[in-house]
């Protein structure tokens, strides 16, 4: 039985992301857009627009058309939505990578979107260079400046003649970011430009920005959640969205207090920062009004915690929520709403849930057991239906039609559970993707970078809960290749040279054997057992 979203339906814009986006700036260009929480730079509504229109100009004076995909390597800048945008408005597809991975994984993702441009920064090239030298990459810019490449101000030149490319926002992509999977390799997610749009749309009768507001933007842009919830969101309601380059705590705390930051959108692992750093004490956080957590589970008691602390600096207090999504639903399916904006008849849902589904989406809860709909009050695969739901992965149909079935029902691979007032709380997953300080890493990734290890034979990975932040870690389970005298330390040496540092081995256990099914499959079940 499919249960709609306790919100009325909202209209969709048929628009580009641009076009939606960055249309509230219009009525105050000379207010600020975009902040460096660091050096205090600015850009501004008016000044966003017109960047906008440079980028994508110069991109197709040098040679790129409607559909070229365009990959970005870079840090949270103010730059990064006038470069994301410029590509959009070019009819282009901007495909982000993680700032963490090392050349193999670049030239990866590279080599499957097929991107045709890099853009990165000079901190990055030792890692880009590497990367493109096996990819069909033709051409490498780095914003801040590079011997021999393309910059900025390339990009912002005024020679080039503005372009208007017919852009079906049902149809055309606008990002292809990548997802892990439980079949190892990533995948890329291709989101439409109406993908973007109707979740921004969706989010807006539960999540009421204001002009005036103040987003902290430190979660990635390169992730799904930084790019919609804290760019998109905050730039769509015309307000400013200040960014930082990584999180730091007392950058961070610094931040908000100098800024005056009003929203934080986060994940867990600050949130714990939050709730028992000593640090906190030490900065004036009164301004902010709402922290919304998403990418990973949040611990009911640490959202708690993390509430009453932040109250002895702020009379009015401060809300904590969080949010439900995956990159194949743009993200967003399911947030808790702001004071005043909950559903009719309902409050707020209780700490520990997800919220309400957003307008326009549907859910079943799945037995798995059985493959019938859940019986109310019982727990279920969450499948997901509506305007945020990926277009597919890119050429892989088959990974394609194991998620999204012939109804148009995205199968989220989580377990959860729904009150009677529609709200719902993420208790289980049923793959085998290990979720660490938001990033989703494969244990099958994992497995095959550790078996072309000349002194392993075998090996499994599993996460394991980490006890501080409640998060999982991965642990890998060895077998040795006869005459091997591998240590632990040797492999967690050899996995941190081969994997971004989200996805390191932080657990090693010798084995004699890995327990496997008569059809292959690895018994992570057994392994967790022992």
């Amino acid at each position: 039985m499919a249960l709609a979203s306790p919100y009325p339906d909202v209209e969709i814009p048929n628009l580009s992301v641009p076009e939606f986006v960055l249309a509230a700036g219009k009525d105050r260009p000379d207010a600020p857009a975009l902040i460096d929480g660091l050096k205090g730079d600015v850009i501004t509504h008016g000044q966003l627009a017109k960047y906008v229109d440079r980028v994508a100009a110069n991109l197709h004076a040098r040679g790129l058309r409607k559909g070229d995909v365009v990959a970005v390597f870079c840090p949270n800048t103010p730059w990064f939505p006038v470069v994301f945008h410029g590509i959009a408005a070019a009819g282009c597809v901007m495909s982000p990578i993680n700032s963490l991975y090392t050349p193999d994984e670049i030239a990866f993702q590279l080599k499957d979107s097929g991107a045709k441009m890099l853009i990165t920064i000079s901190l990055f090239m030792d890692r880009a260079q590497v990367a493109v030298e096996k990819s069909p990459v033709d051409e490498v810019i780095v914003l801040d400046g590079f011997e021999g490449k393309a910059n900025l101000f390339d990009l912002l030149g005024e020679d080039a003649p503005s372009v208007q490319v017919d852009i079906d926002p049902a149809n055309d992509l606008v990002t292809l970011p990548y997802s892990s999977g439980t079949t190892g390799l990533p995948k890329g997610v291709m989101l439409t430009h109406r993908n973007l749009v109707a979740n921004v749309a969706q989010c807006r009768p539960l999540i009421s920005l204001g002009e005036d507001e103040r987003i902290i933007a430190v979660l990635p842009f390169f992730h799904i959640y930084g790019l919609t919830v804290l760019m998109n969101q905050g730039l769509a309601w015309g307000g400013a969205v200040v960014t930082l380059p990584r999180f730091d705590l007392e950058d961070f705390l610094r931040t908000i207090q100098d800024h005056k930051i009003t929203r934080a959108f986060v994940a867990p692992p600050i949130l714990l920062a939050m709730a028992k750093h000593p640090l906190v004490d030490q900065y004036d956080l009164s301004s902010l009004t709402s922290i919304l957590s998403g990418a990973a589970p949040l611990d009911e008691q640490l959202a708690l915690a993390a509430q009453e602390r932040l109250r002895k600096g702020n009379p009015d207090g401060v809300s904590v929520g969080q949010g439900y999504g995956m990159t194949e639903l743009s993200p967003v399916s399911h947030t808790t709403p702001d004071l005043g904006q909950e559903p009719g008849g309902a409050g707020q849902p209780p700490k520990g849930s997800v919220g309400y589904a957003v307008p326009n989406t549907e859910c079943r809860l799945i037995d798995p057991s059985t493959g019938e709909d859940a019986a109310p009050g019982e727990r279920g695969e969450l499948w997901v239906r509506g305007p945020q739901v990926m277009k597919g992965y890119l050429n892989n149909e088959e990974a394609t039609r194991g998620t999204i079935d012939a109804e148009g029902w995205l199968h989220t691979g989580d377990v959860a559970i729904v009150d009677d007032n529609g709200a719902y709380t993420v208790v289980d997953r049923v793959k085998e993707l290990i979720k660490y300080k938001g990033y989703q890493v494969a244990p099958a990734e994992l497995e095959a970078v550790l078996i072309n290890h000349p002194e392993i034979a075998d090996a499994a990975v599993i996460g394991v809960p980490d006890k501080e932040s409640g998060e999982e870690l991965p642990k890998a389970f060895v077998v040795r290749a006869a005459g091997s005298e591998l240590t632990e330390d040797g492999v967690m040496a050899y996995m941190a040279e081969k994997v971004a540092p989200h996805k390191k081995i932080r657990f090693v256990e010798f084995i004699e054997q890995v327990p496997k099914s008569a059809a292959g499959k690895i018994l992570r079940k057994d392994l967790k057992a022992r």
